[in-house]
């Protein structure tokens, strides 16, 4: 029986939120200039009223966020309670310029300025790396993190090749973890949502011997029915069950020795993987008819969307030593991730084009780094070692999959096949990055990295239609032993070098203001595509040149902090995957390779302000105007002009409030609202109108209450409160098999949590 939903449609229209948005900024920029007027006289700095400070290790060494000549937003633990930031997808209003969702097959989907990568199969890097704790996540499967007992969380915005190589052509997301304290202390986090909501979280931290050895423990699990009904069984689909656990030991033998251990592990084992909504009509070769959509986004009609499960474990040493002003550190880690699915792409109750994904991969790195810090001169520089494998084993189960051929029109084309495919990557690199103190006021920047990376593939594929074997588990089990036909393979690899170096200047206008202008340059890795068993199709990597001026400002006694940037960004080679048919047979044909070069400039603008010592507000927007200038289609025909890159809307933005009213001896209670906007996006690299997002908006709100001891939390909470509907992904394949397939964001979800500190 289907569970109906309440949608309550409320259409804002895009002027209006600009304009909303826009006096929002306004009022904030007037109000800190009116506090910068009169803050002097009401002494508000005596009175403890200032933003607060935050510290971040962007750089790789510890500074405060306003002393950082770089674009980069950072969220401390208390920050990400209060926003509700559950995963890194939460992120995405409170960047501007920031685009990050999970997509079709649980990656992250993560943009930065135009740059990233939405394809999710694993012969592809991303285009903004996420690192936990300063490693490296090698696979976008596994990269989409529970916020689970943070410190805080760094976005990095611009390519960052010189301190953190490769696949940051567009930036990096960093989780830093809490570390063990010196007290014993801890929490217990109960919530409940629509949706069947369900989680708990428990932290706990303290001394194991007194001085010398700290640890700590978290835990959390979190369920939830699905967003989705699905018609052919009844069910919920892309529901949620996942377990994520961290432990870690702190030693400090010296005071000025430590060696800090950390493991983590997750287990998402949800009943159904998610599915897409059907946009278009698409032919049935069963009944003979064109199949329409459903009117309701989160309705569908499928049949092949029963396995989801990712795990992940990973253990990482950190080993540091300082030697008067040298620190000497060391980065061991590995990590290893078990992902598979199964994906309805024909949107029906037909098997016209079910995907699966089965992948394994394991990951190794080892990074040594020497940092000195002295009064007109410092560096970081450091060696680095990855070796990652992935052994992925993907094909089709579509018995019912029929191509469309001149004349004859409809023909019936069944489809169950498997591809094998091993993959080793090594990374070398060698960097350092200097900065000298000219004056007392202005420092200089120089830094440069040299890598050289490998790729080994070894890939096979064969067909099993009319075999008697069925299904993905069935042809995993009897591959390579003569049970199938046609089989194909190849053997290839290549070797790229990459120098990315960095030169950059800042100067210390006054003690509260910092301006800083920069160039550097990215890169992405190279690689084959993976779709492909029959021969080795290579691409090259990406490479980006950005240009980059910036102020970080606070002002009115610290009461108001407005940080800016100005980037302009010259992308070239950039890899895009497409689908299309073969103009002879009409089968489904897997594009992946490097189209050309694109031009993207913008603004980013953060604020926040203490209006008063209970009253404040936050905002930020992005402006992006990004273009192709060479990109090559079909038959090698320049489509620039026809084409918008993918996940880079021209304006993002966000404004909210919140109001603390103190209620004597019991505690505090604190109201939060806030609106976020995000224009026109492209969502697939066909730029398909029925897939683009229109503008649109949406309204959170939450209510907070805090003990006068702190012990106790209670925090309700409302995101997209006026439940509206949008698209976050997409697949176009409508040359092959003629459907376009839309991923849409979560509805309304209000949930309740109560936290208890220890």
């Amino acid at each position: 029986m289907i569970k109906k939903k309440c949608r309550t449609r409320t259409n804002l229209k895009q002027t209006t939120i600009i304009s909303s948005l826009g006096a929002s900024l306004f009022w904030l920029a007037s109000t800190g200039g009116a506090l910068a007027q009169t803050e002097a006289e009401e002494n508000a700095s005596s009175q403890g009223i200032a933003v607060d400070e935050i510290v971040v290790t962007a750089r790789r060494q510890t500074e405060t966020l306003q002393r950082v000549p770089l674009a980069v937003s950072a969220f401390g633990s208390d920050e990400l309670f209060d926003n509700h930031i559950e995963n890194l997808g939460d992120l995405q209003s409170h960047v501007p310029n920031l685009s990050l969702h999970v997509g079709d097959a649980s990656n992250a989907v993560i943009y930065l300025r135009g740059v990233g990568q939405i394809d999710s199969i694993s012969f592809n890097d991303p285009g903004v790396g996420v690192y936990i704790d300063d490693v490296y996540m090698g696979r976008a499967q596994g990269s989409f993190l529970e916020v689970l007992d943070p410190q805080r969380v760094e976005v990095l915005r611009g390519p960052q090749g010189t301190l953190y190589g490769r696949n940051t052509i567009g930036g990096a997301v960093k989780f830093v973890s809490a570390r063990p304290t010196d007290e014993f202390e801890g929490y217990v986090d109960l919530g409940i949502g629509n949706f069947d909501q369900r989680s708990a979280k428990l932290s706990a931290s303290g001394p194991l011997i007194d001085g010398v050895l700290r640890g700590k423990v978290a835990i959390a699990h979190s369920q939830r029915d699905g967003f989705t009904d699905n018609l052919f069984d009844g069910q919920d689909d892309f529901d949620k069950d996942t377990t994520a656990w961290r432990a870690s030991l702190l030693l400090t033998p010296k005071d000025d020795l430590s060696f800090y251990l950390v493991a983590d592990g997750s287990d998402n084992s949800p009943d159904r993987s998610r599915s897409p909504h059907k946009e278009t009509p698409i032919f049935s070769v069963p009944s003979g008819v064109f199949i329409q959509p459903t009117s309701d986004p989160f309705v569908v009609d499928v049949n092949f969307n029963t396995l989801e499960s990712l795990e992940t474990f990973g253990v990482a040493l950190t080993a540091e030593y300082d030697w008067n002003d040298f620190i000497i550190k060391s980065i061991t880690s590995y990590r290893e991730m078990d992902y598979r699915t199964k994906i309805d792409l024909d949107g029906t109750r037909d098997s016209s084009f079910g995907i699966y994904d089965f992948e394994d991969q394991d990951q190794f790195s080892q990074e040594l780094q020497l940092n000195y810090t002295g009064e007109r001169f410092s560096f970081v520089s450091g060696l680095y070692y990855f070796k990652e494998e992935d052994l992925t084993f993907a094909g089709a189960i579509a018995p019912d999959f029929f191509v469309f051929l001149p004349v004859i029109g409809v023909f019936p084309f069944p489809i169950i096949n498997a591809g094998e495919r091993i993959q080793t990557n090594t990374s070398k690199a060698v960097y350092a990055q200097f900065d000298f103190t000219a004056t007392e006021d202005l420092s200089v920047t120089l830094g440069a990295r040299y890598t050289k990376e490998k790729k080994e593939v070894q890939a096979a594929g064969e067909e099993f239609f009319g075999t008697g074997i069925t299904t993905p588990e069935q042809m995993e089990a009897v591959f390579g032993t003569g049970v199938g036909f046609g089989r194909t393979s190849f053997v290839a690899e290549d070797t790229w070098e990459s120098f990315s170096p960095k030169i950059g200047v800042d100067y210390q206008a006054t003690s509260d203001v910092l301006v800083y202008a920069s160039a550097s340059r990215g890169f992405k890795s190279g690689g084959f595509n993976g779709r492909l068993t029959n021969r080795a199709q290579p691409f090259e990597p990406e490479t980006l040149w950005s240009y980059e001026a910036g102020m970080k400002s606070t002002f009115a006694e610290r009461r108001v902090l407005l940080n800016t940037a100005v980037f302009y960004s010259d992308y070239e080679d950039f890899q895009l995957s497409r689908f299309t048919a073969d103009p002879v047979s009409g089968t489904f044909v897997s594009v992946f390779d490097n189209a050309g070069k694109a031009v993207i400039w913008g603004v980013e603008a953060e604020m926040q302000a203490r209006v008063t010592e209970n009253f404040s507000i936050d905002a930020n927007a992005g402006y992006l105007d990004s273009q192709y200038s060479d990109l090559l289609g079909d038959f090698d025909i320049d489509v620039s002009d026809q084409r918008s890159l993918v996940n880079a809307p021209k304006w993002t933005g966000r404004a909210g409030f919140t109001y603390d009213h103190q209620l004597g001896s019991m505690g505090e209670l604190s109201i939060g609202s806030a609106v976020s906007y995000r224009s026109k996006t492209h969502l697939t690299v066909s730029s398909s109108e029925v897939l683009a997002q229109e503008g649109f908006a949406l309204l959170e709100a939450s209510i907070r209450f805090t003990s006068a001891d702190e012990r106790w939390t209670v925090l309700i909470s409302g995101q997209n409160l006026t439940d509206e509907e949008y698209r976050e992904h997409g697949f176009d394949l409508s040359a092959a098999p003629g459907v376009q397939l839309g991923y849409y964001g979560a509805p309304r979800t209000v949930s309740a949590n109560v936290r208890f500190n220890f």
